[in-house]
């Protein structure tokens, strides 16, 4: 896949098992939704997604393998997740409570709680997410 330096990195968990999972997941079509804290975004000054965004999927080893495109962008509590989201996270989500404790222990675990620097973080209801839909509009 030709490099696109244009266009920012679009990078699935951290490098490893999952992140190899889920740039699977987009290239099948299984993965067409993704879920952020609110927080990540405002600790790094990184502005909200919108819709028409473009971005490089990049896998463990950092090399590009698709272009993928926002469809829509929310911000809702994790209380308020959807079934619907769950499921188009590409992950086997078949309830909402599964895809829960998927996220909670992404979020409770050491990469996340070690990159936010702070190992008490928990997340609850009322923890705002940034729940994307996005297409691939390019790759291999």
């Amino acid at each position: 896949m030709p490099s696109f330096p244009d266009l920012p990195k679009c990078e699935f968990a951290f490098p490893g098992p999952l992140r190899d999972q889920l740039v699977a997941a987009v290239l099948s079509g299984e993965k067409i939704s993704t879920t952020g804290l609110l927080q990540d975004y405002e600790r790094d000054g990184e502005a909200l997604p919108v819709v028409g965004d473009r971005s490089v999927v990049v896998d463990s080893a950092d090399r590009p393998v698709a272009v993928i495109e926002v469809t829509e962008v929310r911000l809702v509590r994790l209380g308020d997740v959807d079934l619907d989201h769950a499921r188009d996270e590409g992950e086997g989500y078949d309830s909402v409570a599964a895809w829960r404790a998927g996220h909670e222990s992404y979020w409770h675990g050491p990469d996340y709680l070690g990159w936010l620097g702070d190992p008490g973080f928990r997340v609850d209801d009322d923890t705002v997410a940034v729940v994307e839909r996005f297409r691939v509009v390019g790759g291999d």
